[in-house]
């Protein structure tokens, strides 16, 4: 066993004096490297001379960095919807997830899948009531505040000029968001839905005022002015699209579905009976009312239409499903007395 001092056997401390340690013991050393507070700083072999191999010229870093670069965009996962991570973590687990929605459609039954599509139509028209309310808000105040703290006259007549006004302005409203599309069923975001709503409200204070022009040029027996008709399709917004998200049309933000989708129809194409009773809403009204109950006529049916579509879409996916458990041997009682129907 070596001591402390000690040289090698060549009488050589060049070496001694870069490594202390060299002629210890191995199990002594070990130990006294895990134990000792002071970290001896061995001396490390010179570099070998560089070979030719190393002397040859190597290929271009950049070129690798690239290829590496490549092939680790091609092995990056891609981010689903509703990950909130898009640095691609826990893409794994995002890859067999399927929303709730879709889940649900698939235990639905027939009955349940078909009252789905009609009461989306039902909610949609009680939504156009909801949003003609909020747009007459002022309106709705004015005629609580003349029940609350009106004179008596007001109360003898039970507020009807603002009564009037009120049930004017939630008709109108109601008119302009069945023109401008609010009736559709199909799946808009939020946001365009209060764009409509507030193009609408617009829209009817602009018709006011424009009936208040006409009455002054009558009372100062000046010519009627005229004014061009009224424009009700969607604005577009004052920003500027992204690139990644090219701006669409008016129609296409309002339409639910594309015009070659559906068959344009017209009031005259309906049976007597039908054309009569469109006859009688447009009965009475001034010019200004026609032209925007006529527009909401046009998207009723385009939201008819629709809802047709969507039922007879419904009735075609419950033909292949009922074809397939045919072809399985897998007929249920229902399938058996929908064919004795003809359905």
């Amino acid at each position: 066993m070596g001591w402390f001092g000690g040289s090698d056997k060549n009488g050589s401390s060049k070496d001694n004096n870069g490594d202390p340690l060299q002629d210890l013991d191995p199990s002594l050393r070990e130990f006294l490297e895990k134990e000792s507070p002071v970290k001896y700083q061995t001396s490390k072999p010179p570099p070998p001379p560089p070979s030719a191999q190393d002397l040859s010229p190597q290929p271009d870093k950049s070129d690798s960095t690239e290829a590496s670069t490549s092939s680790s965009s091609t092995t990056t996962p891609t981010v689903p919807a509703p990950s909130l991570f898009p640095d691609g973590r826990y893409a794994h687990l995002w890859s067999t997830y399927r929303p709730q929605g879709e889940i649900e459609n698939e235990g639905k039954s027939d009955q349940e899948k078909l009252q789905d599509v009609i009461s989306g139509y039902k909610d949609r028209k009680a939504q156009i009531g909801r949003a003609a309310l909020e747009n007459c808000a002022n309106e709705h105040w004015i005629l609580s505040d003349c029940f609350r703290n009106g004179g008596w006259s007001s109360r003898l007549t039970m507020c009807r000029t603002d009564n009037q006004k009120l049930g004017r302005c939630y008709m109108m409203q109601a008119r302009f968001l069945k023109a401008l599309g609010y009736i559709s069923t199909y799946d808009r975001p939020p946001e365009v839905d209060e764009r409509i709503q507030m193009y609408a409200d617009t829209l009817y204070h602009r018709m006011l005022e424009q009936e208040r022009a006409i009455k002054e040029a009558k009372a100062a027996g000046k010519p009627i002015p005229e004014f061009p008709p009224f424009v009700t399709t969607l604005p577009a917004e004052p920003s500027t699209p992204s690139p990644q998200a090219p701006a669409s049309s008016d129609a296409a933000a309002i339409s639910p579905t594309q015009p070659e989708e559906l068959p344009t129809l017209t009031p005259d194409q309906f049976s007597p009976r039908v054309q009569a009773r469109l006859a009688q809403r447009l009965k009475g009204l001034s010019p200004a009312e026609r032209e925007v109950e006529e527009k909401a006529i046009a998207m009723e049916i385009r939201a008819a239409q629709i809802l047709g579509r969507q039922i007879e879409q419904l009735f075609d996916e419950q033909g292949k499903e009922k074809k397939e458990r045919k072809r399985r041997g897998e007929v249920t009682f229902a399938d058996k007395v929908s064919t004795l129907f003809g359905w």
